[in-house]
């Protein structure tokens, strides 16, 4: 197999280096549970959305409610990064990114009420965040000279990595989940310079955002930031429920599915989503 000669660090040795960096009491979060964090704050975030579409500045607690719905993203790219690493079957792990980003498609798209064929409206949040997920995956093993199973040149790696952002660029987040992935998972260890580099990267996000949508909005999407306590309580290990990798996914096209069902039921076939 593509991954037989990976030989990632076991989850007892890391969560032990990161122990003796926390001192012997820290007990931290687990990668499950920052899993349910994310989606929670994911679930707020669309429903939001849905009750109350559009940009409106001068509600603050729905503000509020969208800054929380920030810790999603940045959880998932950290995530990938986690899970490419330590992923005992790269392979398997991409087809479930791959068949769940297809099935999302429709749930995204019929959450927001929008056409599930691409292109329609607009060029942006055309597809949900997990197709560029696995694009995120997969440029996660483009950029991995130590365990991919073919050479590739420095000018072949970064014209892939920029083709993988391409795919990428239409759906939820555009390309920065690859970007952020990538960058996450270039600096291991390093939780500061991590989460600097996500914030640099989605600076390029805020301001399209800025220019072409919302200057508070845009500005909100700092708001990612959030991500750092959690990264910082993370403890390295999985955590105890191996049935969350499945319930994450089907968590998430179940929430847009009755999201878009409470659309349908205060819009009849209205749009919720802008930009």
């Amino acid at each position: 197999g593509m991954m037989n000669n990976c030989t990632p660090h076991s989850r007892y040795f890391r969560r032990g280096e990161r122990m003796q960096t926390k001192g012997k009491n820290f007990i931290g979060f687990s990668g499950n549970q920052l899993k349910v964090f994310a989606i929670l704050a994911m679930a707020l975030d669309h429903l939001a959305w849905t009750l109350w579409p559009g940009y409106d500045n001068k509600v603050w607690w729905l503000l509020g409610i969208h800054l929380i719905g920030r810790l999603a993203a940045p959880t998932m790219w950290f995530m990938i990064a986690e899970g490419y690493h330590y992923t005992k079957n790269l392979k398997k792990y991409l087809e479930r990114l791959f068949v769940f980003a297809v099935i999302s498609h429709f749930a995204y798209t019929f959450c927001f009420g929008i056409s599930w064929i691409p292109f329609r409206s607009s060029v942006l949040n055309q597809t949900s965040v997990i197709w560029a997920l696995f694009c995120a995956a997969l440029a996660l093993y483009v950029n991995d000279d130590e365990h991919r199973s073919f050479a590739l040149t420095e000018w072949q790696k970064n014209l892939l990595i920029l083709l993988l952002c391409l795919l990428a660029f239409p759906s939820d987040w555009s390309c920065f989940p690859v970007l952020c992935s990538l960058h996450i998972y270039n600096n291991r260890g390093n939780l500061r310079k991590q989460v600097l580099g996500m914030l640099a990267y989605i600076s390029m996000y805020v301001l399209v955002w800025c220019l072409c949508i919302d200057v508070v909005y845009g500005l909100l999407q700092y708001g990612i930031i959030l991500v750092w306590p959690f990264m910082y309580y993370y403890n390295g290990t999985r955590g105890n429920w191996k049935g969350m990798k499945w319930f994450f996914y089907w968590f998430y096209v179940g929430h847009l599915i009755l999201t878009g069902l409470l659309r349908v039921y205060l819009y009849g076939n209205g749009s919720t989503i802008i930009g």
